[in-house]
């Protein structure tokens, strides 16, 4: 090499161009910031949830013979984790539409989850559990709704909602992923509640977790 020739970088000699690597440096900042603030949500939005509306989930729940759950979207797929983890508690737990649900009764408790109290499919599996005196409970975001003049009892998760883009904890996220966010973990935290309250451990749970994986 002559005396006035440069030593290649290290992003020439793996064939990268400078501008990738200044945008993996820029993403990486964009990932962590991103991440705290998100964190910083979930954590605010959890924290101002209402003590009296948790006693009452919880209490509705362990009274039930089944409890039922219904939403749409990504709420739905929290929901639907909500539930999993409920089954493995020993508590018969059924997704409204799933092949093996069975009948709903006036011992039976329907959970429904929509930040904005109005998504449709919700609305009328609500009025049809009505009618078979099932009681309705609503987890939401919204301060009212038609989900909610249905529901016997609702629990507030207070995140923007389409219909209320400005309600609750400011988040930097589109639409009302903060909701469907905070709903998974929620379910999380309800049912380590009822863990705690029928002292079970860690080790029972495995015994109701699906074996033919």
């Amino acid at each position: 090499m002559g005396e006035n020739e440069e030593m290649p970088s290290v992003a020439e000699e793996q064939g990268q161009d400078y501008s990738e690597i200044v945008n993996v440096v820029i993403s990486e900042s964009d990932f962590h910031s991103l991440r705290n603030a998100i964190n910083q949500e979930i954590g605010e939005v959890l924290g101002r949830v209402d003590g009296k509306e948790v006693e009452r989930l919880v209490d509705e729940i362990l009274n039930a013979e089944k409890v039922f759950f219904v939403a749409v979207g990504r709420v739905f797929l929290s929901l639907q984790c909500f539930a999993k983890r409920l089954a493995h508690l020993g508590i018969e737990s059924h997704v409204v539409g799933s092949v093996n649900e069975k009948a709903i009764t006036d011992k039976d408790l329907l959970i429904a989850a929509s930040g904005s109290g109005e998504s449709i499919m919700p609305v009328e599996i609500a009025k049809k559990a009505r009618k078979f005196n099932a009681r309705i409970g609503l987890i939401t975001s919204a301060r009212e709704s038609t989900l909610k003049n249905l529901a016997d009892f609702s629990v507030h998760l207070p995140c923007p909602t389409k219909n209320d883009p400005d309600y609750g904890v400011k988040s930097v996220q589109p639409m009302s992923t903060l909701f469907d966010q905070t709903l998974h973990i929620f379910g999380d935290i309800i049912a380590m509640v009822i863990q705690n309250e029928r002292a079970l451990s860690k080790e029972e749970l495995w015994k109701y977790h699906a074996n033919l994986e």
